[in-house]
């Protein structure tokens, strides 16, 4: 357990911290899991539509901390080439 002040509000600023990037980290997987969805039903309209909603928050993710920034730019790089891929 911390003792000395600093370490009490360094454990305070790390929850706070945490907590921020789960709801970050939720905000992506639920974007990223919108495309996928759309892509496997088929709706190239609507897998177009949750991409350019999805690519600024992982992209934002990146940029905060929440994911690497290779990792990011391949995950929005795959998620490009299978809307591309549908049919219509």
């Amino acid at each position: 357990m911390a003792n000395t002040s600093s370490a009490k509000k360094a454990t305070r600023a790390s929850a706070r911290r945490a907590e921020v990037n789960k709801n970050r980290t939720s905000r992506i997987r639920t974007h990223v899991r919108k495309v996928e969805e759309a892509i496997v039903a088929g709706v190239k309209a609507d897998a177009v539509a949750a991409l350019a909603v999805a690519t600024p928050e992982v992209m934002r993710g990146a940029q905060k901390g929440i994911m690497h920034k290779n990792a990011a730019s391949r995950k929005v790089s795959r998620l490009t080439l299978r809307v591309r891929a549908m049919q219509g």
